[in-house]
């Protein structure tokens, strides 16, 4: 073993030997009985159509709260979910998915999942370490592949009536482009499932199950990372090993939490705005026919898809006790930014509550908004316009299934995981 591989394997035992674990809250699966008091992002009702509710938070109680989680709040005003998002000073980023466990205050400002869970003024260049990655030149190397892939899942489809477009279609094509930028194997896409699945949809388990999920990723990166050692290659892990911070290498647990951040929001996130904006375009036949006959209109719909079905809710732990904006916050109260609520808000777009594809102001916050605003945009935006756009020229004409079999992941990353569409 050499001395970088034993680097990695000895500060991760480390860290589940000696870090603690936080603060841990009680499990609360009752049905919400009131959105304003006891609101859950992960109840069945909300997953299944979130909007009617934030709207009516919106008017009535715009700033809800729950007990749940030990403490959550819930901004739906795109105006205070922006506030916060800028307010490094009173919030913090260090843990950005809310769950019965706060980490820490020690993690902070690196947090887990660096960047995005890095506070001021570790964040700056730490974030500025990925950038080379995603610039638009740098995306677009990956466009033939992506494209290739995209007809050969539907070049799959060959014979059959009925497919789904989520499981069968929109997530293999982020798992692919993402295995290929950090250089991880294709066929181990089963495996970055059950690690989104751990890592976001789990967060109302028990602490065993979601320590166990963890450890299963955290053991997975590590032996990737030492066959990188021994064969270093063009990929996003091999530059991690060896990027450094400060003059410094960076430390094992910055470079297993970028990885961890890359794979499981670069899938998560593109699989749900993909997924989602098919089963837009499946039950919405006007605008389907539209695209097909005005294939040039796809990039601007694309932005209202993104508006309309921001996939992401980030969240931010609140530092001190403090008044804000009418509210009593305490320190280490969840915040749930809700951009898909920021996006529907009519005091900031007209027409909020409608899909209108060819809007042409469209400022909206899917891909965030503040220090953290993501810095896959570039990626997950091509991924989006050549799914829809070989799928659009492959299968002009779809609908849904069967619209009761649509199920959407009930976590801060909704989108369709079960999306019966027929093509036949």
């Amino acid at each position: 073993m050499s001395e970088v591989d034993d680097r990695f394997g000895q500060e991760l035992d480390e860290s589940r030997r000696n870090r603690p674990l936080g603060t841990v809250s009680e499990i609360v699966t009752d049905p919400v009985s009131d959105w304003a008091t006891d609101f859950s992002h992960v109840d069945p009702v909300w997953a299944a159509d979130p909007y009617p509710i934030q709207d009516d938070l919106r008017q009535s109680c715009p700033i809800a709260h729950t007990e749940r989680f030990g403490g959550v709040w819930l901004p739906t005003r795109y105006e205070d979910v922006a506030a916060i998002a800028y307010d490094t000073e009173r919030f913090s980023s260090r843990a950005i998915v809310v769950s019965n466990v706060r980490p820490p205050l020690d993690l902070a400002p690196v947090g887990g999942v660096p960047p995005i869970s890095s506070d001021p003024p570790f964040h700056h260049d730490a974030r500025r370490l990925l950038l080379p990655a995603f610039t638009k030149s740098a995306v677009a190397k990956q466009e033939e592949a992506t494209r290739a892939l995209c007809h050969s899942l539907i070049d799959s489809f060959e014979g059959r009536d009925v497919v789904d477009g989520a499981h069968e279609y929109a997530q293999h094509i982020p798992m692919r482009v993402i295995a290929n930028l950090l250089g991880l194997p294709p066929e181990d896409g089963p495996l970055f499932r059950q690690f989104v699945e751990d890592s976001l949809e789990s967060v109302n388990r028990p602490q065993e199950e979601r320590i166990a999920g963890f450890a299963a990723l955290a053991d997975y990166l590590v032996a990737q990372i030492r066959e990188h050692v021994d064969h270093p290659r063009d990929d996003l892990i091999t530059y991690l090993i060896n990027a450094e911070l400060n003059g410094r290498k960076l430390e094992p647990q910055h470079v297993i939490g970028t990885i961890i951040l890359l794979l499981i929001a670069g899938i998560d996130t593109t699989w749900s705005a993909i997924g989602a904006s098919l089963w837009h375009l499946a039950g919405t036949p006007g605008d389907r026919e539209r695209l097909v006959a005005e294939p040039a209109l796809l990039p601007t719909a694309i932005e209202e898809f993104l508006r309309a079905y921001a996939p992401v809710t980030m969240a931010r732990l609140v530092k001190e006790d403090m008044r804000w904006n009418g509210v009593d916050m305490r320190a280490e109260d969840w915040v749930l930014l809700s951009f898909p609520a920021a996006n529907r808000d009519p005091a900031q777009f007209e027409r909020a509550g409608e899909v209108v594809i060819d809007r042409e102001v469209n400022r909206h916050a899917a891909f965030g908004l503040g220090i953290h605003r993501c810095v896959g945009s570039h990626l997950a935006r091509m991924e989006l316009r050549v799914a829809l756009e070989v799928w659009l020229s492959r299968i002009p004409a779809f609908e849904l299934a069967d619209p009761a079999a649509v199920t959407w992941a009930a976590s801060q990353v909704r989108g369709p995981r079960a999306l019966p569409l027929r093509i036949g």
